[in-house]
């Protein structure tokens, strides 16, 4: 829920050759694209770092991408595919009636992505905000954010709490941004928790508090 959110670790195999050559060094390319994004943001973005960091050539690098637009949406569009398939399996875990407080918990912070914050973790952050510049990355980021709403909505309706619906997208933007204060100041994860416990908490009637 990207702050809840981690960019999935970058993939390490070794030269590709054969059939599947073309597909690989592409994967690779974009697995390079967003450690570097991690490390030091959408500026640090050139051919010749992607390339090195790839472990492929120069040529490669724009016979694949023509511009960096290209680079940034596949970029993207790898995040939200990865993001979206495992937030199903999570949402899935978490449907009908009963789910209890702690295990709710759990599941926040296994979204969360743990304690630390590093490449894979600031990564969704730049591109994020590269969305907001260019308004041809919008529809990627929004399928995102959409995966995260499913999956607060059906924590919500497991924890009781009325409207889960309206209340989702309320819930995913607390943990946005207690995990982008998170990444500003080095508050600890567990306040994390507590915010949104502390909201799904309020949302439900009294009696299921007790």
């Amino acid at each position: 829920m990207n702050g809840m959110t981690s960019v999935p670790a970058p993939t390490k195999a070794a030269k590709p050759s054969g059939p599947g050559r073309s597909g690989d060094t592409r994967q690779r390319i974009v697995d390079a694209v967003l450690r570097i994004i991690g490390e030091d943001g959408v500026a640090a973005l050139t051919n010749r770092r992607i390339a090195k960091e790839a472990g492929v050539s120069l040529g490669s690098v724009t016979y694949h991408f023509a511009t960096q637009h290209e680079l940034l949406r596949e970029a993207l569009l790898h995040f939200v595919s990865v993001e979206t398939r495992r937030f199903t399996e999570l949402a899935d875990q978490c449907h009908g009636e009963g789910i209890e407080l702690e295990g709710a918990a759990r599941t926040v912070a296994q979204v969360a992505g743990g304690t630390a914050f590093d490449a894979r973790h600031i990564a969704p952050f730049e591109l994020y905000v590269q969305a907001g510049r260019d308004e041809r990355l919008r529809a990627a980021a929004a399928e995102c954010f959409a995966a995260y709403d499913r999956l607060a909505e059906r924590i919500l309706t497991g924890l009781g709490v009325r409207d889960a619906e309206r209340m989702a997208s309320t819930a995913v933007a607390l943990v946005f941004g207690q995990q982008l204060r998170r990444l500003a100041t080095g508050s600890p994860a567990e306040e994390l928790v507590d915010a949104l416990l502390m909201l799904t908490r309020g949302s439900r009637p009294a009696e299921q508090n007790v």
